[in-house]
């Protein structure tokens, strides 16, 4: 069954400002309600089809997100093509070679399939399923063991890992786990299988319109749709950059809509990516 994500606000225009909406019935959010991201942890992707939006995630793969940083500072993703792209599935890209076979002059990576939450991570409980608990680290969906198990573990932490649900941002790799290096994917739609078997470091918080517009294709046919320019929102000048902010999962408005979302599903099956993340650029 296919699982579904709205944003509650999506980037419209490259250069238009977006402003987040609160869901029908429910009171806007405060000023405390919302969090400012790290711009270290924000790209910045501007594709032939407009800009992408993805807020990395270092908590659940700190290697992989280095690495992007590292190669989003020598500008080696400039220009490189969306060269599958899999509709139902993903867009991928990181190759400058265009075609699925290569990466970059820096050493692949281990995988990062799942990670080790502790008391210290900025985890919202979502909902708690017993075994395990559902909830999100900033803007991205995870599943973790519940943290009644943390005090019987050497390093007081559990397990957990991401759900990849629309606007994820994957790591690509070849057969061996601890392949990934440049090339990375971006969520058409939900995809289950890939959890635990590819690392998760990010997701679209906006522009996900932008992904799913991407000419589809396995291999794509010329043209190929493009990045442009893909930055570091820190790395921005200071005129150019884009103003965001997004719905903390943590705060009480969230709290209460989760709640919402919750008591709507009518005892239906709960899933993370059915829930609204509103977020806000200007």
């Amino acid at each position: 069954m296919k699982r579904s994500l709205v944003l509650a606000a999506c980037l419209a225009a490259l250069a238009a400002p977006v402003a987040a909406q609160a869901p029908a019935g429910s009171a806007p959010p405060a000023a405390s309600d919302w969090r400012t991201p790290n711009p270290d942890d924000i790209l910045v992707i501007d594709t032939n089809k407009g800009r992408i939006i993805v807020e990395m995630i270092p908590e659940v793969a700190p290697q992989f997100v280095a690495r992007v940083r590292e190669l989003a500072r020598r500008h080696f993703y400039d220009g490189q093509t969306f060269f599958r792209v899999i509709e139902g599935f993903m867009d991928q890209t990181g190759d400058p070679e265009n075609r699925g076979t290569g990466g970059s002059d820096l050493p692949d990576l281990p995988a990062e399939f799942t990670f080790r939450r502790g008391a210290d991570m900025p985890f919202a409980l979502a909902q708690d399923q017993s075994v395990a608990e559902v909830g999100f680290i900033k803007s991205l969906p995870v599943t973790t063991q519940s943290m009644m198990l943390a005090p019987l573990t050497k390093d007081q932490k559990i397990s957990g890992w991401a759900l990849y649900c629309p606007g994820v941002a994957g790591a690509a790799r070849g057969q061996e786990e601890a392949s990934a290096n440049s090339q990375f994917f971006l969520m058409r739609d939900s995809y289950p299988k890939l959890e635990k078997r590819y690392t998760a470091w990010g997701r679209v918080i906006s522009g996900q319109e932008v992904v799913t517009a991407i000419k589809t294709g396995e291999p794509v046919p010329e043209p190929q749709d493009r990045m442009e320019r893909l930055r570091l929102l820190s790395d921005m000048p200071e005129t150019d950059r884009p103003k965001i902010r997004v719905i903390d999962p943590s705060g009480k408005w969230f709290k209460t809509e989760m709640a919402r979302a919750v008591a709507a599903a009518g005892g239906a099956p709960f899933s993370a990516c059915d829930v609204k993340i509103p977020v806000e650029v200007k």
